[in-house]
C-alpha cells in the first residue's frame, strides 16, 4: 500500500511541478494547437501548447519506478521495515502501452503542430501505430509465464473475472491470434475514445483519473483476495495485481498534477500524445486485470460520448440527418448555448457515476460468491 500511495505522490508533484517547464518550453518553439474552422468557439485556443500528454507519460513513469527505487534505499537502510516490492512485467506492459501509444500521439500532434493544420496523421497510419504496439503488448501479455505457469493476461474473455468463453478452445495458434485481434479491440477503442472525450479543458484529464482511481481499488482488492493470499472459489488469479495498482495510480497521480494546468482556462493541452496513451493504458488495466468487459461501465463517459459519433454518421449516411448538432457530444452542448466549464463538470459528473457503478458491479459479484 506505501508503494502505491508513494507511486501516485511522486507523479503528481511531479507533474505539478513540470507541467509550467514544459509549457514554457513548448512556447518557445511554437508547438501550438492548431483548431478546426468550424470550431469556432475555440479558436482562442488556437496557438495553446499541445502535446502536453508527454507530461502525463514521464511523470507516470517517474512516479512508478521512483516508488520502487525509494522503498528499495529505505528498505536497505534498516531504517523502516517495509517491503520494496518489484517491477513486474504487468505493471511494465500497461507502461508499454502508455509510452507505445504516446509515440503515436506524439507524432499526431507534432505533424498538426509543424505543418499548422487541424489533422495529423490519417486513420491508416495511427491504426497501423496502435496495432504494432498492440502486439508487442499482447504476445508477452499471454505467452509470457512465471514460475507457477501464470501468464499475466488470459485468452478468456472476461467481465469482472474470465468468463466460460475462451478464445484458446480455437486452437494454440489461432487462439493467440484472436487474442491479439480482440486486445486491438479493446485498446484502439479505448485510446480512441479517450481521444474524441478530447475536447474541453480538463474533460478527458479529469474523467481518466476516475477511472484509474477506480482500477487502482479494484487492483488492491484483486491483491488482498488473491488465490495465492487467499485460496477459496471467491479468488483472484490476476498476477502482479499489488503492482498493477501502483501503475495506475502513478498515471492517476501524473493527471493530477496535470490538471491543475489542464483546467479551463487551460495553460496546456494533452493532444493525442495524452488521450491516446491514456485510453490503450486503461485497456490495459482492463485486458490484465481480467475485467475487459466493464471497462465501458467504468469508461461510461468514453462509451456515451463515442457512440454520439457512431450515431451522428449512421445517421447522416442513412438519412442525410443530423441526430446532434455536432459531434462528439460536448461540442452539441456548446452549440446548445452550455458554457464550457458547465460541460466539463457535468460529464465528469456522469465519468463518476459510471466509476462507481463500475466499482459496485466488481464488489457486487464477490458477494455473490458467498
Amino acid at each position: 500500500m506505501v508503494n502505491v500511495l508513494l507511486a501516485g505522490g511522486i507523479s503528481m508533484v511531479l507533474s505539478l511541478l513540470g507541467t509550467p517547464l514544459f509549457v514554457r518550453f513548448l512556447v518557445r518553439r511554437g508547438y501550438g494547437q492548431f483548431i478546426r474552422d468550424d470550431l469556432t468557439q475555440h479558436h482562442y485556443k488556437r496557438g495553446k501548447p499541445t502535446m502536453g500528454g508527454a507530461v502525463i507519460i514521464g511523470a507516470a513513469l517517474a512516479g512508478y519506478f521512483g516508488s520502487h527505487l525509494a522503498l528499495v534505499a529505505v528498505s536497505s537502510s534498516g531504517a523502516v521495515a517495509v517491503a520494496p516490492g518489484r517491477v513486474t512485467l504487468s505493471a511494465l506492459l500497461v507502461l508499454l502501452l502508455l509510452v507505445g501509444m504516446g509515440l503515436v500521439g506524439f507524432l499526431d500532434d507534432y505533424i498538426k503542430v509543424s505543418r499548422a493544420r487541424s489533422l495529423g496523421l490519417t486513420s491508416r497510419q495511427k491504426l497501423v501505430g496502435q496495432a504494432l504496439v498492440t502486439v508487442a503488448f499482447a504476445l508477452p501479455a499471454l505467452l509470457a509465464v512465471d514460475e507457477n505457469g501464470r501468464a499475466p493476461a488470459s485468452a478468456a474473455i472476461s467481465i469482472v473475472r474470465d468468463t466460460a468463453i475462451d478464445l484458446a478452445a480455437a486452437g494454440p495458434v489461432l487462439g493467440v491470434v484472436l487474442f491479439v485481434l480482440w486486445a486491438n479491440l479493446l485498446i484502439a477503442g479505448a485510446s480512441n475514445g479517450v481521444n474524441i472525450s478530447d475536447g474541453l479543458d480538463g474533460l478527458a484529464t479529469g474523467a481518466s483519473v476516475m477511472v484509474l482511481g477506480a482500477y487502482t481499488g479494484i487492483s488492491l482488492w484483486q491483491y488482498n483476495q488473491s488465490c495465492a493470499a487467499a485460496p477459496g472459489s471467491s479468488c483472484y488469479e490476476v498476477r502482479d495485481a499489488l503492482d498493477l495498482a501502483v501503475v495506475a495510480c502513478a498515471i492517476a497521480g501524473a493527471c493530477f498534477g496535470f490538471l491543475w494546468w489542464n483546467a479551463s482556462p487551460a495553460s496546456i493541452i494533452m493532444g493525442d500524445t495524452g488521450s491516446l496513451s491514456l485510453g490503450a493504458a486503461l485497456a490495459g488495466m482492463a485486458i490484465l486485470t481480467r475485467t475487459e468487459l466493464l471497462l465501458a461501465v467504468l469508461g461510461g463517459l468514453f462509451v456515451l460520448i463515442t457512440l454520439s459519433v457512431v450515431i451522428q454518421i449512421a445517421s447522416f449516411k442513412l438519412t442525410g440527418r443530423r441526430v446532434f448538432r455536432m459531434a462528439p457530444l460536448h461540442h452539441h452542448f456548446e452549440l446548445v448555448g452550455w458554457d464550457e466549464i458547465t460541460i466539463v463538470i457535468r460529464f465528469w459528473l456522469i465519468a463518476g457515476i459510471s466509476a462507481i457503478a463500475g466499482l459496485g458491479l466488481f464488489y457486487a459479484e464477490w458477494v455473490t460468491e458467498f
